[in-house]
């Protein structure tokens, strides 16, 4: 009878690993990145889950027959450790025999051994699954992962609980149309557009809740800054004074995702040549003050892409910051949830937060008054009976609370300074992607 559990498990080799074997014998598993031939021996560049090592191949000192390798083919190999300053992370192994796991069959139809990919964006998305092998590409995703893993990080350390809200709805968090509708058991349905209901929910009995999810938006945008689903970055917290208690969460956290990216991947960072953000304090100017900043008349109720990017050049030569806020939105282009400013009803306790010339983040402080929240409900002409449940947080009490969404791909593609948000996305969701 076969035991499990027994054995040591398998691990991904390290570069402490490496440095441990220095002098010794050392065996792995790896992709053949690359085979470089030269006169009387071959450097074989190996490509594990993070990192491309180099390995030296001589007839005379590995029992294995290079002739039978290929890029792309997945090996067992053995070898012998040393330092060598001229090759990646400073080592080098010699090989001494390799067995083949598997092997291509046919040739990449990238170069994904090449120091850039070289190819168009669609010509990347096509081919997904090569592409993603380039060591370029794939260190966005290890940055994606520092970003959730710092995220993750913070908010338990804020005390704040991590929630798993359902992605198949029964009514959309902001209406409109760029909902996704299917049917449901006879029942008409929707993909949530965002965790709102669910995390104001959540905050009556956790206090301050967070989650890392899908968000579905069905919008008809083909742009460099939008996908049809993308990752959602939420948190929630009761008994906030106002607003700014939010904001100045979301500025600690930010500090903290960068601080954690800064200590945890640097190997990634190298690869991409990213300049992570200094955060001290952020900048926040009202949405009429930006108007004013920008030139332009009172009479709009948004920002469009290219107020953001004034707005951030702004904020880098006014205050020297990749960051600003944008607050007390006109209420109208806001959800109804949104609360109204008490200094002027037509403004909503609401910000957005921009970076680098694109708004990552909305946010605000909600409305927690069951009478208040139906007043506005019929202000925006919504039947309270579509939002029973939703009311009933309000009915049987809320604590004054406020919460955030950020776009996760949107931060990635800022924070690496990538030209289109399908770049930051794994393999995206947009008018013309369903597959791979």
């Amino acid at each position: 009878m076969q035991q499990i559990g027994s054995k040591e498990l398998i691990r991904e080799i390290t570069l402490d690993d490496l440095e441990q074997a220095v002098g010794s014998r050392i065996t792995f598993c790896a992709c053949v990145h690359k085979i470089r031939s030269m006169s009387g021996f071959s450097f074989i560049i190996l490509r594990t889950g993070r990192y491309i090592l180099q390995s030296v191949y001589e007839k005379d000192k590995c029992g294995s027959d290079i002739d039978a390798l290929r890029e792309g083919a997945y090996i067992k190999l053995c070898g012998t450790v040393k330092h060598e300053p001229r090759a990646n992370y400073g080592f080098e192994i010699t090989l001494e025999s390799f067995d083949i796991l598997s092997s291509p069959a046919e040739e990449y139809p990238l170069k994904v051994s090449s120091r850039n990919l070289g190819c168009s964006l669609e010509t990347n998305m096509s081919f997904r699954s090569v592409a993603l092998r380039h060591p370029h590409e794939r260190a966005v995703f290890k940055i994606s992962e520092g970003i959730v893993s710092g995220f993750r990080e913070f908010m338990l350390s804020q005390n704040f609980t991590e929630i798993h809200t359902p992605k198949i709805v029964a009514a959309g968090a902001e209406g409109g149309a760029n909902i996704f509708k299917l049917k449901y058991f006879g029942h008409d349905a929707f993909l949530a557009q965002s965790p709102q209901f669910h995390k104001q929910t959540c905050v009556a009995f956790f206090d301050r809740v967070f989650e890392i999810a899908p968000v579905y938006r069905a919008e008809k945008h083909n742009s460099t800054r939008h996908l049809n689903e993308y990752i959602g970055l939420d948190f929630e917290m009761g008994f906030i004074k106002d607003m700014n208690d939010v904001m100045e969460m979301e500025t600690a956290m930010l500090r903290h995702v960068v601080k954690y990216i800064a200590e945890n991947y640097q190997n990634e960072l190298e690869i991409l040549g990213a300049e992570l953000p200094v955060i001290n304090n952020i900048p926040a100017v009202t949405f009429f003050e930006a108007l004013d900043i920008l030139g332009k008349e009172r009479n709009q109720f948004d920002l469009d892409p290219s107020d953001e990017v004034k707005l951030c050049e702004y904020a880098k030569n006014e205050f020297g910051s990749d960051f600003i806020f944008v607050t007390k939105f006109p209420g109208l282009k806001r959800p109804f949830y949104a609360m109204d400013s008490k200094d002027d009803p037509k403004l909503a306790e609401s910000f957005d937060l921009l970076f680098r010339g694109l708004e990552i983040t909305t946010g605000g402080q909600r409305i927690h008054d069951y009478a208040e929240q139906l007043a506005k409900l019929r202000r925006y002409d919504i039947d309270p009976e579509e939002l029973g449940a939703y009311l009933d947080i309000h009915k049987y009490g809320m604590p004054p609370h406020g919460g955030l969404g950020i776009g996760l791909e949107r931060l990635v593609m800022k924070l690496l300074d990538l030209s289109n948000i399908r770049q930051s996305s794994l393999f995206p969701r947009d008018i013309h992607h369903l597959d791979p």
